[in-house]
């Protein structure tokens, strides 16, 4: 219950007593007859009687003792009030704030998901919840101040964990004390100080991707061949010996060639996800620049103009064969994509990293802001109806992305509508090799 305290007291109340105590001595001195020395001694006396009274005061206040309510009526009586009401008002704050401290970590222990909180700098494990230890195999206390790059070995996390803000998920990883589980790791940063690292079990996840990467697989296999059975057979007929069946040939030709195309596309895809590593070779930049360009113009059949330059004077350590289905899927999107008088630039550049950029430039429709994120999915499209107009398949960028996540690189996709399209792809440092070849390239 609170006390509520004037802020402005009568004055006979603020002295209280030592006004009293003043008046006696000044009575008492005219008894005498010495009333400036009666009364110098009870100002001295009042004086002494205030200092203890602020000692007091202040020793409780520095104990951290509770000031107890005063009985009387002066300024010392009001000032315990308020420092009462304070006190008692911060207890019940910090009270609040305990069981909030105290719900949240509940809350925290209570997920299926693990929670460590790490120290930035050092990369100290500072708290985990219950989870921690049944899917990261941490343990209290001992793990409690210890790095957690040592930790979770043989996890090769150290790397990853050192990226801090720009550290991307990770989506399959084996638990260190099981590796028939598969975990996915995110770390945030939520302050200046600290990181959250927030494992999940993803087993079951896991499990349907890989049913799911069996039966496109098994079922496009086993569409190979009746597709190329009659593809071939349409193949034989010239539609200019049927006049009445001409139109109907072609098309029958045309749709056999694209279902032919993606069922390709499709077994290509699921054989990238499937893999976790690549066979490096040096890739010669110069003369795949060279035959993506040549690619260009007869897929575009001179309708743009088509550019090349090469400004890093490097090669990549890579799969060639897979990076050359990369760049030719943007590549043929760019064409595809680009009016009859456009232009599309193929440009190899260092960036600041060291690393090596291959970036394809159109000026083509472009593409709303709203579809970036999510144009490297398999079969999305911007538009269904110029999709099909224009042919394609649909799983172009998404075998772009997971031939670049074999190689360590990432896909950047930057479009503004009526200006065009920019496809970079970004390798790290350690994929570029100097340049083998005798003969840089010439465009």
């Amino acid at each position: 219950m609170e006390m509520s305290v004037n802020a402005h007291p009568p004055l006979s109340r603020t002295l209280g007593r030592p006004l009293v105590v003043l008046a006696v001595a000044l009575a008492v001195g005219f008894v005498i007859g010495h009333p400036w020395a009666a009364l110098a001694v009870a100002a001295l006396g009042v004086l002494a009687w205030q200092q203890l009274q602020l000692r007091r005061l202040v020793r409780r206040l520095a104990s951290r003792q509770r000031v107890a309510v005063g009985a009387g009526g002066d300024a010392w009586s009001d000032l315990q009030q308020l420092l009462h009401r304070n006190q008692e008002e911060h207890r019940h704050r910090a009270q609040r704030l305990v069981e909030m401290l105290r719900a949240y970590r509940a809350a925290a222990a209570a997920l299926p998901d693990a929670v460590v909180v790490l120290e930035r700098n050092t990369q100290r494990v500072q708290w985990f919840n219950a989870a921690a230890s049944d899917l990261l195999g941490l343990h209290y206390p001992e793990d409690t101040q210890a790095p957690l790059g040592e930790r979770l070995r043989p996890l090769p996390i150290a790397h990853w964990l050192a990226g801090g803000r720009n550290a991307e998920p990770l989506l399959d990883v084996a638990s260190p004390i099981n590796p028939g589980m598969r975990l996915s790791l995110r770390l945030i940063p939520y302050s200046d100080e600290l990181w959250l690292l927030v494992a999940r079990d993803v087993t079951k996840l896991m499990h349907l991707e890989h049913i799911r990467r069996d039966f496109v697989a098994n079922v496009s296999h086993e569409l190979r061949t009746p597709l190329t059975v009659i593809h071939g057979y349409l193949e034989m007929l010239d539609p200019a010996d049927q006049p009445d069946w001409a139109p109907i040939l072609v098309e029958m030709q045309r749709q056999s060639q694209r279902m032919t195309q993606l069922v390709e596309d499709l077994l290509t895809l699921s054989r990238l996800e499937s893999q976790d590593s690549i066979n490096d070779e040096v890739v010669s930049l110069d003369s795949t620049l060279a035959t993506l360009r040549r690619e260009a113009e007869a897929l575009g059949k001179g309708q743009q103009t088509v550019t090349a330059e090469d400004r890093a004077g490097v090669d990549l350590l890579g799969s060639p064969r897979e990076l050359h289905s990369a760049f030719s899927n943007l590549v043929s999107n760019a064409v595809r994509y680009t009016p009859a008088n456009g232009s599309i630039s193929i440009i190899i550049d260092l960036d600041e990293d060291g690393g090596v950029m291959l970036s394809v430039r159109d000026t083509g429709y472009g593409i709303p802001e709203s579809h970036l994120a999510r144009l490297t999915e398999r079969f999305y499209r911007v538009s269904t109806s110029r999709s099909r107009e224009l042919g394609g398949t649909g799983l172009g960028l998404a075998i772009a992305k997971h031939v670049l996540q074999l190689h360590q690189a990432r896909l950047e996709i930057s479009s503004e509508v009526g200006q065009g399209s920019v496809f970079t792809c970004r390798f790290p440092a350690g994929r570029t090799l100097p340049r083998t070849a005798s003969e840089d390239f010439d465009p």
